[in-house]
């Protein structure tokens, strides 16, 4: 087990473990892209392993010192090391239409916000993988009649399967967390379009779990129902009651309805 030196920075806490690296590089199957982005990559543990893959890497980090570590040690990465913000950054620039994958050890602090990010890209975006904290990818992955079940579980399992892996201990880590974490793998659906209006899809998927505790009939009440439709038993539901599907037929109905 090799210890790298790192420090922690916007919530990040870096792998000190060579084999969990390894077991998250080996999470990807690059079978119908050729493109990876790391994201966060710090001090490089994790890129090691990505480097020795049949892939094309590319990797993604604010901070400057990792940066400058990144170039001094990893040359192979030459030109493909961007210092940038990816909640910011056009990954366009990097990959225009190209299908490309993302993995990373992601930072707490911003772990969801990355993932909502990606789902923006989903047509590019074929696989997903990496490491959040427990909760998170458990809620990713999480099927519904969950309290834990929310927005993220939704709109990501409207258009991926997701996996979750296995769990992470604290004292891998630099600094170590106070929580363990999850590895998680995403994969498109083959039919990742949505018979519905997409747009509208996460407007209610977001609007409903708002009010969670509510019945939809109450909580969707801003998209000004019809009373016949607001008759419709399946207003009767709390969101977590509802999986992909019966959010995408309400969609259809309201959608119908003329909102």
């Amino acid at each position: 087990m090799e210890k790298v030196k790192a420090k922690k920075h916007l919530g990040q806490h870096f792998l000190k473990d060579e084999t969990v690296a390894k077991r998250i590089a080996d999470t990807l199957d690059p079978h119908n892209y050729k493109d990876v982005l790391e994201i966060g990559p710090g001090m490089g543990v994790l890129t090691k392993y990505l480097l020795e893959k049949p892939i094309q890497l590319h990797v993604i980090e604010i901070d400057r010192e990792s940066v400058a570590y990144l170039d001094q040690n990893y040359p192979m990465l030459q030109g493909r090391i961007i210092s940038q913000d990816f909640l910011k950054y056009n990954i366009k620039e990097i990959f225009g239409e190209s299908q490309f994958a993302i993995i990373g050890n992601f930072p707490y602090n911003i772990s969801t916000q990355i993932v909502f990010r990606m789902l923006d890209f989903r047509w590019q975006i074929p696989e997903f993988a990496g490491m959040f904290q427990k909760e998170v990818a458990e809620r990713i992955c999480e099927k519904k009649g969950s309290k834990t079940y929310g927005i993220l579980s939704v709109l990501v399992q409207a258009f991926y399967d997701a996996e979750y892996l296995f769990t992470v201990s604290e004292d891998v880590f630099i600094p170590p967390p106070k929580v363990k974490s999850g590895v998680l793998r995403l994969r498109r659906k083959d039919n990742f379009t949505l018979p519905c209006n997409e747009k509208l899809f996460f407007r209610i998927v977001k609007t409903g779990f708002q009010q969670r505790r509510k019945t939809l009939r109450n909580s969707l009440k801003s998209l000004n129902l019809s009373d016949k439709l607001r008759e419709d038993a399946i207003f009767d539901q709390r969101p977590e009651q509802l999986d992909v599907q019966q959010f995408i037929s309400i969609t259809q109905k309201i959608e119908a309805d003329g909102v």
